[in-house]
């Protein structure tokens, strides 16, 4: 399979290093170019700067709340999806109709988010 020469990028936001890695190879299979943050700092470093499409957000990164770096996100228009295991039901009220992708991630579900998140 021939790569793309400009593959869409995807910020993945996930503390959890297993759980990090599987999704990487899943978004890489399927054709995207993957940077990581495991920690809220980086997430928000990459958030503010670096050269995104999309984004995955793991709502709590070691315990902080991945909000800020969803706020840097919304100000330069990069659609993204929150992801949770307890599906979100403490999302602040500012935060409630964003799309949450439910952990463990089922392969369709990704796909159908990602789609989305292309799409709008």
């Amino acid at each position: 399979m021939n790569a793309a020469p400009n593959p869409p990028c995807i910020l993945l936001a996930e503390d959890e290093m297993p759980v990090a890695l599987m999704l990487e190879d899943r978004l890489v299979a399927s054709g995207y170019r993957v940077v990581k943050a495991a920690r809220l700092a980086k997430c928000v470093e990459l958030a503010e700067s670096a050269p995104l499409d999309l984004a995955i957000l793991d709502i709590n990164l070691a315990g902080e709340a991945s909000f800020p770096a969803a706020e840097a996100l919304r100000r330069r228009g990069i659609p993204f999806v929150f992801s949770s295991g307890d599906a979100g039901s403490r999302l602040p009220a500012a935060w409630r109709n964003e799309k949450i992708l439910r952990k463990p991630y089922d392969t369709r579900q990704l796909a159908a988010a990602l789609n989305a998140l292309r799409a709008s």
